[in-house]
Order: structure tokens, then sequence, then C-alpha cells
């Protein structure tokens, strides 16, 4: 029988250069899910793109067939004027995009939205439209679909959000669903139960499925076959099996060996007394007040963070883990000073061994510019963490004029100095960030808050946004520095696969409270709290014999009130943290 979906000698150009795209072929049948593996830049979007006919305008198909089998047999798309082509997408062929937020009209209700796929493709109108789209809403997980219904996107959360786009997709019932990235922007539990509910549907409906990714545990869980795309060359494809056990071409060994695991034994560490602490968080709470919208309604409050107690040692790393919402980011900007605690909080800094603590939210003005400089930060986005009017020498050079350290001359000197410590050269300063690869930028952020030569460095997930092998390159660049320097991280991030690799300690967030807080060697092998173990269940490994375990995530995510009873709470009266032994705590009743 012939493939449902075939891609046969394709090859994509820019304005008659080297093409982007060269010479791809694969194919699927029904119910088949396919992998589309690379780096950014590797031409895997381009090629799916090519199929539906929503290239950029100065992209040309020099060569190169795409057929999709329907009823009255092969069709190539490639061939087909605008209005067939419609007909085709979203009816037969949908797309799940990477960045769900700028997919949806940020101006009409989510299930307006949805509802428009049926009305373009000849679909029931009126009360049935609406009702196929709630049916729809149910099906992918929403608790409660009217009101998902009734929402705007900046009302859902990255999750939500995402099911809302797979909603889209799955509402004309098509034959083949392209999924671009679809979690990459998400947290690992949220990532988890996305995957889980994609392969549902996929089961239900028997729609074949070409997922784009860069992360090869996402692979390992959900294709069968796997084709790898390096420079818009196919470098390797098959069945997902063989490839990820015994990769043949070096490029797919290296995707594999740069993927973060969680190691397999536990490094042994002796939990020593903290006696030098650069940073201490003291009953930290940070309380938001929201307006309900009503003017006779009583405001909101949102509690971001509630009674965190951290403390990070000189030369070491400290990482808090957890969700988006969690409240890890917002205690490190209190951590910095960016935002005031609630009262009773407080965070101390000292500046050197045996040195006075200094209230990091009571400094005169001299010395909070002094602790600016001690303390920097590199942010999650590096495209916008640069400006995109500055040249690279004037970004890098700016913290020194503003604190009115040294000459011209010498602020232009260490500059390239720091671009060589992160692996680029002195000789692109005078270029403006958008020359520069994801990667690269995210070096020019580092290079930028050590500018000042800091003694802590706030990393806020500094490795989501890329691929395994610049996140390899960035983490090994960071482990460089800190021995170099002898730097203290505070790190935050989602991803325990991350923290394991650069970590001395972590601290596990959920809803504003830290739930466990332990060595890694101790939180990966002998996790107590429920949401710790969905987070390490979540994690996807690059191995087909270590599926993730999506029962085990869904109770360790779920509502507090669903927990195990030693761990079980109710509103905001939450159980102590409480210490098991020297070095681990858990958030448990005694």
């Amino acid at each position: 029988m012939s493939a449902l979906f075939a891609v046969n000698n394709l090859s994509i150009s820019f304005a008659g250069s080297t093409p982007v795209v060269n010479d791809v072929s694969f194919a699927l049948q029904a119910g088949e899910t396919l992998a589309l593996v690379g780096e950014s830049g590797s031409g895997k979007t381009l090629t799916c793109r090519a199929a539906l006919g929503i290239l950029p305008r100065t992209a040309k198909i020099t060569s190169g067939q795409i057929n999709l089998r329907l009823d009255q047999g092969p069709v190539d798309l490639l061939r087909l004027d605008k209005r067939s082509l419609r007909d085709i997408r979203g009816n037969h062929v949908s797309m799940i995009f990477q960045e769900p937020m700028r997919s949806l009209s940020p101006l009409h209700r989510i299930g307006n939205q949805v509802v428009e796929v049926l009305h373009l493709h000849g679909g029931p109108m009126g009360a049935k439209a609406r009702q196929k789209v709630l049916d729809v809403f149910e099906q992918v997980g929403f608790p409660d679909p009217e009101r998902t219904y009734r929402s705007y996107p900046f009302e859902l959360s990255g999750g939500m959000r995402q099911r809302a786009m797979i909603a889209m997709a799955m509402v004309a019932r098509p034959k083949l669903m392209i999924a671009d990235e679809p979690t990459t922007a998400l947290d690992v539990t949220t990532q988890a139960q996305v995957l889980g509910l994609m392969k549902d549907l996929q089961q239900q409906t028997g729609m074949a499925m070409i997922l784009v990714t860069h992360d090869l545990g996402v692979v390992a869980n959900m294709a069968e076959k796997v084709v790898v795309m390096h420079k818009g060359s196919v470098m390797e494809a098959g069945d997902a099996a063989p490839i990820l056990d015994a990769p043949a071409h070096p490029y797919t060994r290296a995707l594999i060996n740069a993927a973060p695991r969680i190691p397999e034994a536990p490094t042994p560490v002796t939990t020593q007394p903290k006696e030098d602490v650069i940073l201490e968080l003291k009953s930290v709470a940070k309380t938001y007040k929201l307006r309900s919208g009503r003017g006779w309604s009583a405001p909101q409050m949102v509690h971001a963070c509630r009674g965190v107690d951290l403390a990070l040692e000189r030369g070491k790393t400290l990482a808090i883990v957890g969700e988006s919402g969690s409240g890890k980011t917002t205690a490190a900007r209190i951590a910095l000073g960016a935002e005031l605690p609630d009262p009773g909080g407080q965070v101390l800094f000292r500046s050197a061994a045996g040195a006075d603590a200094l209230p990091v939210h009571a400094m005169d003005h001299a010395t909070r510019l002094k602790f600016q400089r001690e303390a920097q930060m590199v942010f999650q986005d590096p495209y916008s963490s640069l400006s995109p009017r500055m040249r690279i020498q004037d970004a890098l050079t700016e913290p020194l004029e503003i604190h009115e350290i040294g000459d011209r001359s010498s602020r232009r000197e260490k500059a390239a100095d720091l671009l060589r410590l992160v692996g680029l050269g002195p000789d692109m300063m005078l270029r403006y960030p958008h020359a520069f690869s994801g990667g690269q930028r995210q070096r020019l952020s580092i290079a930028r808050a050590l500018m000042l030569d800091p003694k802590l460095v706030v990393c806020d997930e500094p490795t989501s946004a890329l691929d395994v092998s610049v996140q390899e390159q960035i983490l090994l660049l960071l482990e460089e520095i800190r021995e170099h320097k002898k730097l203290s991280y505070l790190f935050i991030s989602h991803d325990l696969a991350v923290v394991a690799r650069i970590a001395d300690e972590v601290a596990v967030m959920r809803r504003g409270l830290v739930v466990e807080q332990a060595t890694p060697a101790e939180l990966f092998y002998n996790p107590q709290h429920p949401y710790t173990k969905a987070l390490i269940a979540a994690q996807p490994e690059p191995e087909i014999g270590r599926p993730i375990n999506l029962k085990l995530v869904a109770q360790g995510a779920g509502e507090p009130g669903s927990w195990p009873e030693a761990f079980r709470f109710a509103a905001n009266d939450a159980p102590p943290l409480i210490q098991l032994k020297p070095g681990h705590k858990v958030r448990c009743h005694v």
C-alpha cells in the first residue's frame, strides 16, 4: 500500500543561494509517528511548511514532490493552486505551531478561533459547531470546556494554550498532524501530559503524525520512525529503536550524547554545615493583589512565594526547580533586590567570607550600587536580553560605563577578553545581535553579566530555549566560568536533568512553597515528595525502554488535596518543611 504522506527529493533555497533543504526524502503510513530531528536551522520546519504552502516569500522550492494520499488517490501538494491547498490545510493536514501565543489571535476568544476551522472546511454551523468544539475541548483535557471556550489566549497558561492548539488541529479530524516543537516551551510535567494526550488522540483517530523536535527523549516516547537532519540534509533515517540504541551517523551519536540525563548512579556527597554563605533568604514571601475585573468584587490575592528559606554557599550552585508559576523566578528577583518581599522576609548578602551580612532591601544608594556590581543575572531569552539596536561592543561595555569603571580602551579590551572566555572572537564586537545564533546570543548574555566581575550570578532558565547540543555547550561554559572565577550560582530551571548536571543543592518549588530540598544525589535517588517524583518521572529519556510514567506524573502534578496523606493539604494550610536527615528536607506532616 502506498504511503499516506511522502516527501521525495525536496530542495528549498532562498534567492538562489545554497539549498537550505537539500534532497530530503521520507514517507509515513496512516497511524505512524515520524520524528524530524535536528538542531535549529537544520531545515526540518521548512520541510513541513513546504507541504502546507506556508513558506516565507523569499523561499523557493527548486525540486521535489510532496504526495498526500486522498480518497481519490495521491496528490502532489506542490502542484496545487492556493484554493485547492486551502481545502487540504486543516481538513486533511493540520499543524501545531511552536509558539501558541503567537499562533492564536489575542483579540478573539479561544472557542471562536476553533469554530472558524469548521466554518472554513464545511463543517457544522451554529450550535452544532459549538458543541463539537466543546466535545474536542473535553477530549484534549480541559477541566472546564465552557470556560475555555469563552477565554482569550492570555487568560490560559502555556500548557492550556498548547492544548487549545491541539484542539484546533484536531477538530476537523485530519489524516496527518504536523507538530512543530509542540512541547519546547512547556514544563516537564505539562510536556509529559501533552505528549500523552497527543498519543491518545492518535490512537483514537488513526491519524499519522510528524513530530518536529530536537529532544530525543520526546522521540523515544512518541515516534516509530526517525529522520535526523543537519544543515538541510538527511544524516540518518529509519526505525526509532535501532537509531536511538545504536546510531550509525556521528551527528546522531553527538545529539544522543548531548541529551541531558539524570545520572543512573548517584555521586556520594557528604553533607557539611554551610560555613561561608554568600546569599541567604529568610522567611521570604511575596503576595500580589490582582483586580477581579468587576468593580464590586474583592481583589484576588496571589501568593507567589510563601516562607522561602534558602542559603547559597560561596562558590557553589543552588538550583531552584519547579514548573511555571511555582515562584522560582519571583524568589530570584527578590534575591537580587528587584522585588520587595512581604513584611517579615529578609535577604542577606555577604560580599566576602567573614564580611558583615548586608540586608539587600535596606541598602543606601552607594551600597546598592556596589551590590549591583557583585550580583548579576543571565536571563532565559537571549533574543530579548540584548538590545537589537546596539552593537555587541556597546552592549558589553555599557555596564562599565554606568558604573564609571575604566576608560574607553580598557572597557573594549575587557569586552574582547570576555568574548574569548565564552568562546567567541573579538572580531564579532561590531556585529548586531541578529547576526548571532541562539546559542551565541546566550554566550553574549553570559559575557555581559560577567563584565562587572560579579561574585553571584542568577541564571534564570539559561538553556531552556536552546538545542540539546548548544545546551550542553552552555552548561559546560557555566561550569568552567564558575571554577575559573570562583562564582556562586543561583540556578533557576524546570529541567531536572540540567540541574543534576550543574547543582550542588536543589530546592523544589510548587505554587510558592519549597516542597523538598536536598543534594542532587539524595533528591534524585531518594525523592520523598510526590511532586518531586512527578518531575523526575516526567523527564523524557532518549531510550525506547524507559517511557514516561504518566500515572506518576499526573498524581504528583495534581492538586495537593489528591496527594498521599502525609503530604496532603488544602488551600493555604500547608505542612511545615521537616528535616528528614542532614541536608534533606521535605514538606510533610510529622
